[in-house]
């Protein structure tokens, strides 16, 4: 009947799905998902991408941080059809031509990770913040934060507050600043 929710015959809501085309570290992936699913578990479930972790699923630890187009998300709060045809980096595409990334080598170089769950997150989303440091934004502890303002330098407390939507339950954070801080130079 026209105007009747589409439902199964258990009484809820029949699924909506949509084809898309994923564009992910390099490689097109047509997939084909329900509008109500996250890019997480799009990533994880069906593309077998496992480097993006599921620690809070509420967008408050960080572990699941990726690139969209070079900016960094939370993909536990980012459904995948609204990154239908975008450029989507995980951990799994930082390092380039069988090299690790800057930021990789420099992780491993600082012992920047303890138990290592957090480090997919917190590499996705330091390269994206090298990109916006880079690019002129201003954080909120820039000196002089105003229009026209740009970073005089990543320094520890920058760096920090950059950073600070990425949770490392093992403290790992003087190694992880270390290492970004490095890269930055």
């Amino acid at each position: 009947m026209k105007g009747e929710p589409n439902t199964q015959d258990d009484g809820s809501s029949a699924p909506i799905t949509v084809d898309l085309q994923l564009s992910i570290n390099g490689e097109r992936y047509p997939v084909m998902v329900d509008t109500r699913e996250t890019l997480l578990d799009t990533l994880r479930e069906r593309l077998d991408l496992t480097g993006s972790k599921k620690g809070c699923d509420h967008g408050q630890c960080g572990a699941c941080t990726v690139l969209v187009d070079g900016r960094r998300v939370k993909s536990c709060l980012t459904l995948t059809v609204t990154v239908d045809d975008r450029d989507i980096t995980t951990v799994e595409g930082l390092a380039r031509d069988g090299a690790l990334h800057p930021l990789q080598k420099a992780f491993i170089e600082h012992d920047a990770f303890q138990c290592g769950y957090c480090t997919p997150g917190q590499l996705c989303s330091a390269a994206g913040m090298l990109a916006e440091a880079a690019d002129g934004w201003p954080s909120v502890v820039t000196p002089g934060l105003g229009a026209g303002t740009r970073p005089a330098a990543l320094d520890e407390e920058e760096i920090r507050e950059r950073m600070s939507g990425n949770l490392c339950r093992c403290g790992a954070y003087p190694n992880i600043v270390a290492a970004i801080e490095q890269v930055a130079r």
